[in-house]
């Protein structure tokens, strides 16, 4: 396949200003991250495509530091939620507060909540209860906060990082899947290697730690998801992703029969679009101008891993959706 490079209009960055913002947001992130350039580079396309990332680990492993590095980063106005198991709806949102004016009147007046920022980082979300966790379900897929019969729009852009512990830990709650399915990736952050460990701990222990300065505003991200969004996809790779996401639901002709065995309900068609718009950013990163094949592969398992519901059977014998999607990625012809 070959495509000509997309002419920029208005407002838009040229190719060659995309590719070097990349650069520099990754080189500030690796002035204070050790190793996870691939947990980097994935958040950085949720960020370009305008959608949300869902980052899961053991503690310890710089998944906050790393959108804190982020927000140095990136000009953005931001915003840090610690979530606890008494942690109440209002206190993300926000709540109407009676105050009293000069005149000595009395009258209600919104008082906006931590989630009016345009990057918000939900710290541990599993740890706070269903009722509260559903208090971004509205935020992260509308841009809006309903508080009584008011409704609030939140500033552009927005973008939600959240960290979570695996679910096994003591004190977590599960996601509800309609809040899954609004994060664009779910990204696992491993664990790290011999050499990053050696320079985690040269850099942390060192009398001044690193940190990043800003490099990009929201304005840059606006603009290089617009552009994103005019990369060309053939029509066969477009039938690939679509034949892919067929496969995950069990009743499907498409169906593999691991999937018929283990899952209960397959992904939503927001999977399929965040794997095509991760793709056409991903394609112009890695200094292409198409969509191929093995961008669809590189994004498919971050895409559709939180929103693959698998059944009993699966978890009884210790399957995981990483490894269902893998044998459907496999299982499914180019």
């Amino acid at each position: 396949m070959t495509a000509t490079e997309p002419r920029p209009v208005a407002g838009q960055l040229p190719i060659s200003e995309f590719r070097a913002v990349v650069s520099r947001i990754e080189e500030e992130v690796a002035r204070v991250m050790v190793g996870q350039s691939e947990i980097v580079r994935d958040v950085l396309i949720c960020l370009i495509a305008g959608g949300h990332a869902l980052l899961e680990g053991v503690p310890g492993l710089g998944k906050t530091m790393l959108v804190r590095t982020l927000g140095e980063a990136l000009d953005l106005d931001f915003s840090r939620i610690q979530f606890t198991p008494d942690l109440m709806p209002a206190d993300i949102t926000g709540t109407n507060i009676l105050l009293e004016d000069d005149a000595g009147g009395r009258q209600f007046a919104f008082q906006p909540g931590p989630v009016f920022a345009n990057l918000v980082l939900a710290d541990e979300i599993n740890r706070a209860t269903p009722k509260t966790q559903s208090a971004l379900l509205e935020a992260m897929a509308e841009r809006t906060v309903t508080v009584a019969t008011a409704i609030h729009p939140l500033e552009e852009p927005f973008f939600v990082l959240a960290t979570q512990n695996p679910l096994e830990m003591e004190g977590t709650y599960p996601l509800p899947e309609a809040q899954l399915d609004r994060f664009f990736f779910k990204l696992v952050v491993p664990y790290p290697s011999a050499s990053d460990l050696t320079e985690i701990l040269r850099r942390t222990t060192a009398p001044a730690p690193p940190s990043a300065m800003t490099v990009a505003d929201g304005a840059t991200i606006h603009q290089m998801g617009l552009l994103a969004r005019e990369v060309p996809i053939a029509s066969a790779v477009t039938d690939h992703v679509v034949r892919l996401t067929l496969a995950t639901h069990p009743d499907s002709e498409e169906a593999p029969d691991v999937v018929r065995r283990f899952v209960r309900y397959g992904v939503s068609p927001r999977g399929a679009q965040a794997i095509v718009l991760g793709a056409k950013i991903r394609a112009i990163i890695e200094g292409r101008l198409n969509v191929a094949y093995d961008d669809i592969r590189a994004l498919a398992i971050p895409a559709l891993r939180h929103r693959l519901i698998l059944n009993f059977d699966a978890e009884s014998a210790g399957i995981t959706p990483d490894e269902v999607l893998g044998q459907i990625v496999a299982a499914v012809p180019e």
